[in-house]
């Protein structure tokens, strides 16, 4: 088991720090949960505590933004999507160069329960004009995305896990923005003989569904597992190739089915005339408290669930 998300993108923001003076931080009273404590310890004259006060704290970082800044402002992503109104217009639609990182994503947060699980934060971020969209599988998936980020000229929300996530990548991997990757192709694929499925995942539940591939292969069916880390921009090519060589696609993801991953892929099937039949696996109701293993569990994230999916012709 690697870390999670959230700790990975604080220890890249406190190396990018050194190199970078204009890199300034933003947090509202939860700068220990958002991992941000390395960037405030090393740069305490760059790091702003707002309080319990996302709204001031997203319009702050706009206007810092403007003062040729890098403003990167972190909470819980339900916290953050509940200031919308303000992202939409001090960030979205006047282009300010704000980075904003959700953490503590959905229902992976487990005991903390309904209130501070964001599950529709994507859904939100994705109907942005101008936004950019990630959500990073493991440790260096996440380093490159933050470097990324904060290297780009342009608003960027970023998603991140509380827990303990698997790592997915080598050493080899490098991120492109608009790409997907495939973390797991099975082994023996024949030409002309379509795999059984095709699984796309993202963020914390891209180990399960690589779990799942590899218990498949052991039955006698073959899956591959695609890591679509950048959900804006969306990998149309890489739906439209499972399209053509897999029997089914399945989508996992810790967020609600409705305008996240599997709405993407659905939709990029949809604008390229495609035909597939695609099995969605998310949230459809709010979560509960739990430890985040028995909500994958219950809610159908987990990989004998994505087995199953992968398994059984959509209904």
């Amino acid at each position: 088991m690697g870390k999670a998300t959230r700790q990975s993108f604080g220890e890249a923001l406190a190396a990018i720090g050194e190199k970078n003076p204009a890199l300034v931080v933003l947090d509202a009273d939860l700068g220990k949960s958002t991992s941000t404590g390395a960037f405030m310890k090393k740069f305490p004259g760059r790091h702003l505590e707002f309080g319990i006060a996302e709204q001031n704290m997203i319009g702050a970082a706009a206007g810092l933004a403007l003062c040729g800044k890098v403003p990167v402002a972190a909470s819980f992503s339900a916290f953050l999507i509940g200031r919308l109104e303000t992202i939409r217009v001090a960030v979205a639609y006047n282009k300010t160069n704000v980075k904003l990182a959700g953490t503590h994503a959905g229902i992976g947060i487990g005991e903390d329960g309904t209130s501070q699980m964001g599950l529709e934060d994507v859904a939100a971020m994705r109907a942005l004009p101008n936004m950019t969209v990630l959500q990073p599988a493991d440790d260096a998936e996440t380093r490159q995305m933050t470097d990324w980020m904060v290297a780009h000229e342009g608003p960027v929300f970023i998603r991140l896990t509380r827990q303990n996530v698997d790592d997915v990548h080598d050493a080899a991997y490098r991120f492109e923005l608009g790409k997907a990757d495939t973390v797991y192709e099975p082994a023996g694929a024949k030409k002309g003989v379509k795999l059984q499925a095709a699984v796309f995942a993202s963020g914390g539940t891209v180990g399960p569904a690589v779990a799942a591939a590899k218990d498949l292969f052991k039955r006698g069916f073959r899956v591959r597992v695609v890591n679509a880390g950048s959900l804006v921009p969306f990998d149309r090519d890489a739906v439209a190739r499972a399209a053509a060589d897999c029997q089914r696609i399945v989508t996992v993801e810790d967020h609600n089915v409705n305008g996240g991953l599997g709405s993407a892929v659905c939709e990029a099937l949809a604008v390229q005339g495609l035909a597939c039949p695609v099995s969605r696996l998310g949230l459809t109701t709010f979560g509960e408290s739990a430890t985040g293993p028995e909500l994958y569990d219950k809610y159908g994230l987990s990989a004998p669930h994505i087995v199953e999916a992968c398994l059984k012709n959509p209904g």
